[in-house]
């Protein structure tokens, strides 16, 4: 494992103990925001990190070598990397599809004035990029089955 999985876990750790200690020190409206961004930033750097010991080990050497020349055949088929690009196509204008509709119901509703807190349009959006990823995966196994 390079030395770069190690450096990036590292930073992600002190980016998340940043998060956290402005978070304690600093009584601010963005105190919740920024204690999502240490747990966000902590847990994946003590994984970065675990993982980058666990795999230089000398007993896990060779398992991690087959694992990556497994990993690199994956990435590197023809065939998959067409079914990625289509479903990633199909998901886009899938997803340009729902920004206009959802531009011209929140315009209605704006209108109407029956939306006056962010905090929906924000727990839309959350749900519009779940469902982009979704979407995404599930016509890769589709396409992936059909062909």
């Amino acid at each position: 494992m390079k030395k770069n999985n190690l450096l990036a876990g590292v930073l992600y750790m002190l980016s998340g103990v940043i998060c956290l200690m402005i978070a304690l020190l600093f009584d601010t409206k963005l105190g919740s925001l920024l204690f999502g961004f240490s747990g966000a930033g902590i847990g994946p750097g003590l994984m970065m990190i675990f993982q980058y010991f666990y795999w230089t080990s000398p007993k896990n050497k060779d398992r991690y070598a087959k694992r990556i020349d497994n990993q690199n055949i994956e990435l590197n088929d023809e065939r998959k990397q067409k079914l990625r690009d289509k479903s990633g196509r199909y998901a886009y204008l899938l997803g340009l599809a729902v920004i206009s509709i959802s531009i011209v119901v929140f315009s209605i509703l704006g209108n109407l004035e029956l939306i006056s807190d962010y905090r929906i349009i924000v727990l839309y959006l959350f749900g519009y990029f779940v469902f982009q990823y979704v979407i995404g995966v599930i016509i890769f196994r589709y396409l992936n089955n059909k062909y």
